[in-house]
């Protein structure tokens, strides 16, 4: 009992001792316009620093990394015919193939997948 009390004790102390450190160190002084501007031979810049971010762009990303993911799962199903009765093989495949069906139609329908507005 002593011992689990201990370690619980040393798990709890070390990461808030840790979270602590990092934030005493990571923590900045009062903001100045002057530095977080962009710098450009003593010049004001001529344009913005940042360029505008396209919302379409990653949400185009973030669906494909889904789908890509998904495929990825659907790699070893060759692999898994060999290891399970064909039946409970076929019934989980075409189930996750419909729900992928069923998302690429919604995403089709709400027009996530359409580069232009």
């Amino acid at each position: 009992m002593l011992l689990s009390s201990l370690s619980l004790s040393i798990s709890l102390l070390i990461p808030s001792l840790l979270l602590t450190l990092s934030l005493m160190i990571s923590f900045r002084s009062s903001s100045d316009q002057e530095k977080s501007s962009p710098y450009e031979c003593g010049f004001n810049p001529k344009s913005t620093a940042r360029i505008p971010f396209s919302l379409r762009f990653f949400l185009l990303a973030v669906i494909f990394l889904v789908f890509d993911i998904e495929i990825v799962i659907l790699m070893p199903c060759p692999l898994l015919l060999w290891a399970t009765p064909p039946h409970k093989f076929l019934v989980t495949l075409f189930l996750f193939l419909i729900i992928l069906l069923l998302g690429l139609i919604h995403e089709w329908h709400e027009g996530s997948l359409n580069w232009t507005p």
